[in-house]
């Protein structure tokens, strides 16, 4: 294993284990979303508020599952929390981009775009995974998408 594909995996079990954005949904939250991954029973219940401006102000979400789900999740919550939609939705993009490529890799902007969610780029090599790194995309589309936002831009 290089010291590279070392360190992604430390990031993802760091991630996985301090889980930012991870908590109890409240009264008050804008819209919610639960998501199961059938494939392996991860799952998911994220809740999102926007604030005036179509930024996202809150973001909590709860959920079991794998280390790359929960890893998944807690970057998430670090890359999209005070950000606009517009913003969120190049984030989204970026996200499926990476975990479609099937390890044939995508360009560096995207991986800058998505900070320590590119160590996740080797799960794209796996498809089964795949599932397990969009979970929490998908109920954050799904989530804002109730809000009268879609970050997709009409992809899937």
């Amino acid at each position: 294993m290089s010291s590279l594909e070392q360190l992604y995996q430390q990031v993802i079990l760091d991630h996985s284990r301090e889980r930012h954005g991870a908590g109890v949904l409240a009264e008050g939250i804008g819209a919610s979303s639960h998501q199961v991954n059938p494939t392996c029973g991860d799952e998911v219940t994220l809740g999102v508020s926007l604030d005036d401006a179509g930024r996202i102000s809150s973001l909590v979400w709860d959920g079991d599952g794998c280390s790359i789900s929960q890893a998944s999740l807690s970057m998430l919550s670090d890359l999209v929390v005070g950000q606009p939609t517009q913003e969120v939705g190049e984030l989204y993009a970026a996200m499926e981009q990476m975990m479609h490529s099937r390890g044939h890799g995508v360009p560096e902007e995207t991986l800058d775009l998505l900070g320590d969610a590119a160590s996740l780029e080797g799960t794209s090599q796996f498809p089964n995974r795949i599932k397990c790194a969009l979970l929490g995309w998908y109920a954050l589309r799904d989530a804002l998408a109730k809000l009268g936002t879609d970050i997709a831009g009409g992809t899937r």
